[in-house]
């Protein structure tokens, strides 16, 4: 009989039945908390210090804040108004200080006469409400506030009910005051003796952690700093391992799978094709697709995540991987996240392949196959003529879009998946793809964003991880320059020169720009934003439209240009792609559809504008569109913004390395967590709330040790109940299928 459940009924108490339905609603609706084990999972942002006072000077914005300060000053004034009785209004200015700098408080109308009595100078207390500007000065209008004062028993219940010396402030809502949290908190503290522990004695014994009860007593009633720091270590283990559990539970049930085995044959069409290459492949190429190819030999399937730099040649690594498939008799399938993608792949690879591309045709090699192209948008003849080719097994390669999962595409033998740019396919497409093979094929995941080593643990940890690092000879160096358009202007028309000097020599450049510019709606909607700093972010993003238009009348005149964008016909976007790489076009207006895997060696230069509108990877993405043949690549990454604003820096940031890897973490640093995980998370009902990816890359290292050993011994976790339960709080069955992420 199992007994944990018994056990922790304490914690799966509804905060009603303790707090009293009135806080719990506001807990449920403004925090997401539930029960008493929420609660005590709600921890402090930060904790403040009796003697240590808040820096006033630092205060957010239109935030709900919490502050720690001395009343320095309090005047009551008198004003006429109409609405007041006896026409007399009352207003109560209340000056405190930190040290660092002041602040005002505000009270109106009724609500003067506590805070008159009870805010002397001298006084400390916490405060709590939203920071605004008022006559050029920081307020707080009505602000909640706690005193500390020692003088009355219940003010000295007040300051005992603070932990020790430190305040914990909690993340805070306006209808929920930081102190009013702490008090929820205080009443439900006794039953953190009834939380199951998680982690195995063992791990825990051995690493010198803190129990589970005594980590929630010291993060939430810390009496010296070295408490805060046991409970935090504490609390990010029991993050980083139980997802790590969850993980590795999920690669060990896909390693009981059964797979055909696919080898390749000793004088097969892989032979064949590595026969023709005019190049020998890098080291870093060899060395991953041993690690492929020996996968693909084995008897469960193949999940793997091929990470690359930017041109580092995955696509060559997958197509062998896929050759190596047809040899063994099966088919592999090649599925590309946008259209354009999919027919620069089929163009590419069937260009790479020649006559062995041409089974069945007139002058094809005798080991050779089909490949054949699927997008949602072919005529009814081609589609139908090769979901012949799929179904007969006379097609070994196909390359497409999602349109490869719909129920219609049937396979003779599918044995490979290969999913280019990951992070633009959900879970529900790999697994419907996966579900075409008789057996589960084999999957092969590449992505040329680079992910540092902890995302890539937390994020496709049910994946192995290879990683290609080394440019392929002949690459050549890409130079990079911010081009500060407001402040001088002059540098623009020089970036334009710049582009007619490469066109002059023979090659050609990419515009890129962040909106098509032919919207029905309202471009200024387009440029909201949030924080109108200053005027380049006030308006909207420069369009392709209008900048297509603009070159072609100023600076760019005379040169053959054409534009990109996603909404255009997929034929149209198909014939514009084929004459640039022909060479029939100077210059290419576009969105970011050129992005992933466009590859035209002879484009050498590529302006993008408004560059402060796209992030970090992103820029490195597009940026990786030139320098792909033998001459040096430009990128000039034009923007308004000015020089001192975080926008520049990170601008800065990528024209100061050409290190993908080095770009996502500062890219990531710059981010929230959770968008760093993006969908990773979702489902799960508790995100990461200690665990920060970046910065704890060791316990998130140790942890999947841990949880790999773990679960090879016990996979149904049949002797540590604890674990068994945090697992179910974090993921139900579907949950568990969601780390499939996408």
């Amino acid at each position: 009989m199992d007994l944990v459940p018994a056990l922790e009924e304490p914690l799966k108490q509804p905060l009603k039945s303790v707090l009293g339905p009135a806080t719990a609603k506001v807990m449920a609706e403004h925090l997401g908390l539930h029960t008493v084990g929420d609660l005590l999972h709600h921890y402090p942002r930060r904790y403040e210090e009796r003697g240590q006072l808040t820096h006033l000077a630092d205060l957010p914005m239109d935030e709900h804040v919490t502050v720690v300060a001395q009343v320095a000053d309090a005047r009551l004034h008198t004003f006429a108004s109409s609405k007041a009785p006896r026409g007399k209004g009352q207003r109560l200015e209340v000056t405190i200080t930190d040290g660092s700098g002041r602040l005002q408080l505000v009270f109106f109308g009724h609500g003067v006469h506590k805070p008159h009595k009870e805010l002397l100078p001298g006084t400390r207390a916490l405060f709590a409400g939203k920071a605004s500007v008022f006559n050029r000065r920081l307020q707080l209008a009505h602000p909640a506030y706690e005193l500390l004062r020692g003088d009355t028993d219940e003010a000295t219940e007040a300051v005992d009910s603070w932990a020790g010396a430190l305040i914990p402030l909690y993340p805070a809502t306006a209808k929920l005051e930081s102190w009013k949290i702490a008090k929820s908190v205080q009443l439900v503290l006794p039953s953190a003796q009834d939380a199951v522990d998680p982690l195995p004695p063992s791990l825990r014994e051995g690493r010198g952690l803190a129990t589970l009860p005594e980590a929630l007593l010291k993060i939430h009633r810390p009496h010296t700093k070295a408490d805060i720091e046991d409970a935090r270590t504490r609390l990010k283990w029991d993050e980083a391992f139980v997802l790590q559990v969850a993980l590795a539970r999920r690669r060990h049930a896909d390693a009981q799978l059964p797979a055909v085995p696919r080898r390749p044959s000793p004088d097969g069409l892989l032979t064949a094709f590595d026969a023709k290459l005019p190049f020998t492949l890098t080291e870093g190429q060899q060395k991953v697709s041993k690690e492929i190819f020996d996968d693909l030999a084995a008897e469960h399937p193949m999940h793997r995540l091929l990470q690359g730099e930017v041109g580092s040649g995955k696509t060559m690594v997958a197509l062998r991987a896929m050759l190596a498939v047809v040899d063994a008799g099966g088919q592999a399938a090649m599925l590309a996240p946008t259209e354009v993608l999919a027919q620069q792949h089929h163009r590419s690879i069937t260009e790479m392949m020649g006559e062995l591309a041409e089974g069945g045709m007139l002058g094809g090699a005798d080991r050779a196959t089909k490949v054949v192209l699927l997008t949602g948008s072919m005529g009814t003849a081609a589609r139908r003529q090769a979901l012949l080719d799929l179904v007969t097994g006379e097609a070994g390669l196909v390359i497409g879009t999602h349109a490869l999962i719909e129920d219609k595409v049937q396979f003779h033998d599918l044995g490979l998946v290969v999913v280019d740019e990951q992070h633009r396919f959900g879970v529900e497409q790999r697994d419907a793809l996966r579900g075409k093979g008789k057996q589960p094929p084999h999957l092969l995941v590449m992505t040329a964003t680079p992910i540092p080593r902890t995302v890539a643990m937390t994020v496709f940890g049910d994946l192995e991880t290879s990683v290609l690092d080394q440019l392929p000879a002949g690459r050549s160096p890409i130079a990079s320059h911010v081009v500060p358009a407001a402040d001088k202007p002059h540098f623009l028309a020089r970036a334009w020169e710049r582009v007619r000097e490469e066109v002059g020599n023979g090659h050609q450049a990419y515009v890129v720009c962040p909106r098509i510019g032919d919207e029905e709606d309202d471009p200024r909607k387009a440029g909201k934003k949030k924080s109108p700093e200053d005027e380049a972010e006030k308006r909207a993003p420069l369009a392709v439209v209008e900048v297509a238009d603009q070159l072609t009348r100023g600076p760019l005149q005379g040169l053959r240009v054409e534009i990109l964008h996603g909404r255009m016909h997929p034929d149209d976007k198909d014939a514009v792609m084929r004459r640039f790489a022909a060479g029939e076009t100077d210059v290419l207006v576009a969105t970011t559809v050129i992005e992933v895997g466009v590859n035209v060696p002879n484009a050498t230069v590529m302006v993008i504008m408004d560059a402060d509108r796209f992030g970090v990877s992103q820029l490195h993405q597009l940026r990786g569109r030139v320098g792909r043949g033998s001459a040096a690549g430009l990128c000039l990454l034009v923007s308004e913004m000015p020089e001192a604003s975080p926008a520049r820096q990170r601008l800065n940031s990528v024209a100061g390395t050409l290190d993908g890897f080095e770009l996502s973490r500062i890219d990531l640093e710059q981010r929230r967590e959770g968008d760093v995980l993006g969908q990773a998370q979702s489902g799960a009902r508790t995100s990461l709330r200690m665990l920060a990816v970046i910065d704890d890359e060791e316990i998130i290292a140790e942890a999947r040790e841990e949880a790999t050993a773990v679960v090879a011994a016990d996979p149904d976790l049949e002797n540590l109940p604890g674990l068994r339960t945090a697992l179910d709080a974090l993921l139900d069955e579907e949950r568990e299928q969601y780390l499939d992420k996408g």
